[in-house]
């Protein structure tokens, strides 16, 4: 029998199984980065049960969701956490009335009228409000925009929730304005080009035809900014006056849920202890709510994203 010769592997073919190989090293470690991702959230969510398992072994659930009190450090205990998530949601409602507005409107903007120019020199500027650390937004509620609505409103208390929830509004004004202008951007230029060519203004083309065309990525810039209201710390820790009151009235003192664990985190109570125990069930709490409001808002972006 002959014996077969050896035959080398052609240039073309070398290269092509190299690039096989990095693809596939590629895929791995972008499968590997997602997995991470899902692992993380996962271990959260583990942590946040079974630390709060103990808690509930303690509290009824029951009371836990119905009390309106919230006084783990009295001699009478009451652990009602809707004192705490009233004073969320009002500061996050009192935050997304300043929000949307403004950072819609901004998105509008530089999205359809600021020149080239402008909008580079805008858009740094507001991601710089990105960076700027959230306590120094707290001081600039309690020192400035405090003092500045007493002067409109002399009954309002140094802590209150309607300072904080306005800072917080323009704290979160980059998220919208950021996001929401890159979806108008990614419109189709033919949609404008369209609108002009059966008479539209320049306005009537941004609000009536870009912006719906662009709902679902504004939407999404919602709900972006309503989870980094939902969870800010330190502003209403330093300016909300960390009284856990349940009531929906912005010019009174309140908690958050994330003020609360801050908080308790100081090292006040004893880790053993079910007031310790408590911040779980809180941020346990505080992650179903983040939960709720993504899962409607990707039901509502899902919707318009059908519709246009």
């Amino acid at each position: 029998m002959a014996k077969l010769e050896n035959t080398e592997v052609s240039p073309r073919l070398a290269k092509n199984l190299r690039r096989n190989v990095l693809e596939r090293c590629i895929e791995f470690g972008l499968l590997c980065s997602g997995m991470f991702a899902i692992f993380i959230t996962l271990a959260i969510i583990y942590i946040l049960v079974s630390e709060a398992i103990p808690f509930f072994q303690h509290v009824s659930l029951y009371d836990f969701l119905t009390d309106t009190v919230w006084t783990p450090n009295y001699s009478i205990k009451h652990y009602g956490i809707m004192a705490l998530v009233s004073g969320t949601l009002t500061t996050t409602f009192i935050a997304l009335l300043v929000a949307v507005p403004l950072g819609t409107i901004t998105a509008i903007y530089l999205s359809e009228f600021a020149t080239h120019k402008v909008r580079e020199t805008i858009k740094p500027v507001l991601e710089l409000l990105v960076g700027v650390p959230t306590v120094v937004f707290g001081y600039f509620a309690l020192m400035l925009v405090t003092p500045l609505l007493q002067k409109i409103y002399p009954d309002l208390t140094t802590f209150n929730m309607l300072g904080p929830g306005i800072v917080m509004g323009i704290m979160i004004v980059p998220y919208i304005a950021s996001v929401a202008e890159d979806a108008m951007r990614a419109v189709p230029m033919a949609m404008r080009e369209g609108s002009y060519a059966m008479g539209a203004t320049r306005f009537q083309t941004a609000v009536k035809v870009i912006t719906p065309a662009a709902i679902s990525g504004i939407i999404a810039a919602y709900i972006l900014a309503i989870s980094r209201a939902v969870g800010e710390t330190m502003i209403v820790a330093i300016a909300a006056g960390q009284q856990p009151n349940f009531t929906f009235n912005p010019v009174e003192s309140a908690a958050t849920i994330t003020s609360y664990i801050v908080s308790v985190a100081l090292g006040d109570l004893e880790h053993d202890g079910i007031g310790f125990q408590s911040i779980f069930a809180a941020g346990l709490t505080l992650l179903i709510m983040t939960l709720m409001f993504n899962i409607i808002g990707h039901a509502v972006r899902k919707k318009y994203a059908e519709r246009y």
